[in-house]
C-alpha cells in the first residue's frame, strides 16, 4: 500500500511550467530593387514626363498576331504600347501627382502613350480590339475618366478651333466696318442737307432785301 501511494504521488506531482522567455522576432529584410526594376522605374518616370497622352487599359487574352496588328495600327498615329508590371507602377504612382490613377492598376494593364493628344485615333483603334478595355487617361497632366476621355475626343482640334475663332473675328470686323461706313454716309448726307438748307435761307434773305 505504501508503494502504491508513492507511485500515485509521483504521477500526480505538480510540475510548474517553464518561465516564459522573450523570443527574438524574425527580422524581415526589405527586398532590394534589382537593376532591372530600377530600369523599368526610370522608364515609367520618363514616359509620364515626355508624353502628353497616357491611356490606361486592361487587357484579357489576345493572340500574338492580333497584338502585333494592334500595335502597328497605333504606330501610324505615333501612339505606342507599353507594358509595366504593377509592382513597378504602384510605387511610382504612390509618390507622384498621378495617385488618382492607382485604382486602375489591378490586374493586367497596358499603357498607350503619345507625345500628342490623339484621342480620336486611340478610340477608333480600340474599337477594333474588344479584348482591350480603356479605363482612364491622363491628358496634359489632367486625369480623365473613361467617359471624360470620350468627351475630350469629341472636341474640335486646336487648328479647327483657331480657324473658327479667326472666322468669327473676321465676320465681326466686316460687320463693324459696314456699320462705320453706313454711319459716315448718313452723317455726310445730313451735313449736305444742312448746308443746302442754310444756303436756301441766305438766298431767301437776299431776295427779301432786294425787293
Amino acid at each position: 500500500m505504501h508503494i502504491m501511494r508513492q507511485k500515485l504521488m509521483a504521477v500526480t506531482e505538480y510540475i510548474p511550467p517553464k518561465p516564459l522567455t522573450c523570443m527574438k522576432p524574425h527580422v524581415i529584410l526589405p527586398k532590394e530593387e534589382t537593376g532591372y526594376e530600377r530600369l523599368l522605374l526610370r522608364q515609367v518616370k520618363q514616359i509620364f514626363l515626355e508624353n502628353k497622352m497616357i491611356v490606361v487599359c486592361q487587357y484579357n487574352y489576345i493572340p500574338g498576331n492580333d497584338m502585333v496588328l494592334f500595335r502597328h495600327r497605333l504606330r501610324k498615329y505615333n501612339i505606342h504600347v507599353k507594358f509595366f508590371p504593377n509592382k513597378i507602377m504602384i510605387p511610382f504612382l504612390l509618390e507622384s501627382k498621378y495617385k488618382n490613377l492607382l485604382p486602375l492598376f489591378v490586374e493586367r494593364n497596358l499603357l498607350l502613350v503619345s507625345m500628342e493628344t490623339k484621342a480620336q485615333e486611340t478610340l477608333q483603334t480600340l474599337k477594333r480590339v474588344p479584348q482591350i478595355n480603356m479605363l482612364g487617361a491622363c491628358i496634359d497632366n489632367v486625369i480623365l475618366s473613361k467617359q471624360g476621355f470620350v468627351n475630350y475626343a469629341k472636341l474640335p482640334s486646336i487648328v479647327t478651333a483657331q480657324g473658327e475663332t479667326a472666322g468669327v473675328f473676321s465676320l465681326m470686323t466686316s460687320h463693324t466696318s459696314r456699320l462705320l461706313q453706313r454711319g459716315s454716309v448718313h452723317l455726310s448726307s445730313l451735313l449736305d442737307q444742312y448746308v443746302q438748307q442754310e444756303n436756301e435761307k441766305v438766298e431767301g434773305k437776299a431776295d427779301r432785301n432786294i425787293s
